[in-house]
């Protein structure tokens, strides 16, 4: 027993020995990349040339097919959106089965299928394989659009950007998209609402035609099935499927600018600004570049651990994240740097960006660094092997892209072998620190002033949400024109000032509907600035009251009281506040010209006496109120909504906008005006608070 007490004290204390002897400042030295093993997949090509591939995983009575058409980017011009609009008609019926019989079937099995432009996928319980398989097929072979399909989806498409118009993320992909590839480059064409309206079915139809065929198509099947099995019901169902040739499209390929260009999509009243730094690389799938490039971006900018998070965020405290994206594409890729700051550090948020962009560029990164970067992406990689559809996706990607069969085998042995010295070349190669596009979402007029300071030529490129350039300067007011003129112009072209004070009361009703509900909204008024509105959503009532001072919201059984903002808004509200805003305390102010969807508009600066401000644009040549912007405070954050009137119509003398557009953060709702009735005699004991 002495002797084995002994042994381990000896053996105890070589440990410790060996243990102090390390050096603790040092990485341990990265050993050999893993053996990575790589699902199988099965392959094979039917006559007509698609191709299949097959991932056989028992674990589940579950299978997925997914078909994927391998088409070029095509331009659609002014047409833009009718490719999009096709993928949505495949799923509303074929020759032998309507839309509500799909759905039927569909939903009977408990399966999932989804359409797009470039394919069909669907899944379900193992036992319904071959339903599933003839339904997709079917789709496929037999696709019938109808018009009034079509009209449904136009519709959504339509009310889907009214959201995104207004969204100053979405506002900066459509923009920055139009900036890097040009508008007419298929990856910077931007849907409007009359590229939208101009979509017709037999375009769909041409679309369907021309791409739709197995010799450019894959499909992945995975799951609980027999690659036996796979071929004799793909060669049943997909056999019969012609082969066509198809057109071919060649594009120039982008180039970034040849010095910074700061471009700025003015948004009023906004809070933030949303900032993208960018610009098209040229990146091939699968090229040597690729693996060492994504370790560069990883480190400068892929994670919450890259450079600029750490800089922007943790150092400086600009905004909650901070990232950067180097993308590649068989066509073109691109790089992007992006953030969202408080207004008053945008340009310092620019210019801290640069800087991690040109330190990458000059300065070797650390081995610490690297190695992190190497392991997180290892780490993704083995991950992502975890999923069968990975497997499948590896095949299609190795035959679409014509790589190395052993592209993915040899991936983490080609991660390990990144080097420091790689990382400074593609830096080098791929940073364009002085070649990019800055562009800003947001209040010009709080921070145009600093972003000109950044730009080397002098001046700021304007554009609207949809990319189209212009030049403010072209914009300005014409010469002696007041506010005054421009809010008379408004009230004569509603009825004028007689007609405007003849009104002591009104009640409008609107109904529209948003995310499956209906919603109906009654507003009534009362001179001089007593209000009701009532909103019913079925699962959800809301009613607010302000008697001329005082305001409170009930809904869901509580009372609130209306403050701050909310109440100073609700103070400029006022039956005739538009006939003289001073006598409730409003000072209008004309700002210049906007275009407005389409249309130049007069921009006024409503500012209340205790501060809230909110923006009217009437249109020029109409003279009519056309949009309101203001800024909303919840307990979610502040917001800035946006109102869009149209469709002016008369009613007792006067005319009154009969559709709205509401937008809110991300949220949007069109709302129809179905009643207005004017001098009723509105009972004072309506707008009682209680």
């Amino acid at each position: 027993m002495i002797k084995k007490i002994f042994f381990l004290i000896i053996t105890l204390i070589a440990f410790v020995s060996s243990f102090a002897q390390l050096d603790r400042t040092k990485l341990p030295q990265p050993g050999p990349a893993p053996e990575v093993k790589i699902g199988e997949y099965h392959s094979f090509e039917l006559p007509n040339g698609l191709k299949v591939f097959v991932v056989e995983n028992h674990k589940l009575p579950r299978v997925t097919f997914n078909l994927y058409i391998d088409i070029d980017p095509i331009l659609e011009g002014k047409n833009i959106g009718y490719v999009t609009a096709t993928g949505e008609l495949l799923r509303t019926g074929t020759k032998t089965r309507t839309k509500d019989k799909i759905d039927e079937e569909i939903d009977f099995i408990g399966a999932e299928l989804s359409t797009s432009s470039r394919g069909i996928t669907a899944s379900g319980l193992e036992k319904h394989k071959e339903k599933i398989l003839e339904i997709m097929s079917d789709i496929t072979l037999n696709a019938n659009f109808k018009q009034e399909e079509l009209d449904k989806i136009k519709k959504q498409m339509i009310s889907a950007l009214a959201v995104s118009k207004d969204e100053p993320n979405a506002i900066a992909s459509r923009v920055r998209s139009v900036l890097m590839y040009g508008k007419n480059h298929p990856y910077g064409e931007t849907e409007t609402e009359e590229s939208i309206n101009s979509i017709t079915l037999e375009m769909c139809k041409r679309y369907y035609d021309t791409y739709f065929c197995p010799n450019k198509a894959y499909l992945a099947i995975v799951g609980d099935i027999t690659l036996s099995k796979a071929k004799s019901l793909v060669q049943k169902y997909f056999g019969k499927w012609q082969r066509k040739e198809i057109p071919q499209s060649f594009y120039e390929t982008p180039k970034p600018p040849s010095i910074n260009k700061i471009c700025l999509v003015d948004r009023p009243n906004s809070v933030q600004s949303v900032i993208s730094i960018c610009y098209p690389v040229e990146l091939k799938i699968g090229s040597e570049d690729e693996i060492k490039a994504s370790v560069m971006n990883l480190i400068l900018g892929g994670s919450a651990t890259g450079r600029l998070f750490m800089n922007l965020r943790e150092s400086k405290g600009y905004t909650y994240g901070s990232y950067s994206n180097l993308k590649s594409d068989p066509l073109v890729g691109s790089f992007l740097a992006y953030t969202q700051v408080r207004n008053n550090v945008t340009d310092s948020a620019i210019t801290e960006i640069i800087k991690e962009m040109k330190r990458i560029r000059n300065e070797k990164v650390s081995e610490e660094e690297l190695q992190k970067a190497k392991n997180y992406l290892a780490g993704e990689f083995i991950r992502s092997l975890e999923n069968p559809a990975t497997i499948a996706q590896f095949a299609i990607n190795i035959a679409r892209f014509n790589l190395p069969k052993d592209y993915y085998k040899n991936y983490l042995k080609n991660l390990a072998a990144v080097t420091t010295d790689d990382i400074l070349e593609m830096a080098k190669k791929y940073i364009k620190p002085n070649n990019a596009y800055i562009l800003v979402v947001g209040n010009g007029q709080e921070i145009s002033e600093n972003l000109l300071n950044l730009s080397i030529t002098g001046r700021i490129e304007y554009y609207d949400v949809f990319g189209n350039q212009y030049d403010p300067s072209l914009k300005k007011l014409p010469a002696g024109l007041t506010v005054e003129q421009v809010l008379s112009k408004y009230i004569d072209a509603i009825g004028g000032r007689e007609k405007i004070a003849n009104v002591k009361d009104r009640v409008i009703k609107l109904s529209g509907s948003t995310q499956g509900l209906n919603i109906s909204v009654t507003l009534s008024q009362k001179y001089p600035n007593k209000l009701m509105q009532f909103i019913d959503a079925g699962i959800f009532q809301q009613k607010t009251i302000f008697n001329g001072e005082k305001g409170i919201v009930e809904s869901m059984g509580q009372t609130q009281e209306i403050t701050g903002e909310q109440l100073s808004a609700l103070k400029s509200q006022a039956i005739d506040a538009i006939l003289d805003y001073s006598k409730y305390g409003i000072k209008p102010e004309l700002i210049g010209i906007e275009n407005i969807n389409g249309k130049d508009a007069y921009k006024v600066i409503l500012t209340s006496t205790e501060g809230h401000k909110a923006t009217n644009y009437y249109d020029v040549e109409t003279g009519l109120l056309i949009r309101t912007v203001s800024n909303v405070t919840t307990p979610q954050g502040s917001f800035s909504q946006t109102m869009d009137m149209s469709d002016y119509r008369e009613v007792q003398g006067i005319k009154y906008p009969f559709k709205y557009i509401q937008s809110f953060g991300p949220q949007s709702i069109e709302l129809t005006v179905t009643s207005i009735e004017v001098n009723t005699g509105l009972p004072d004991s309506l707008f009682e608070l209680k």
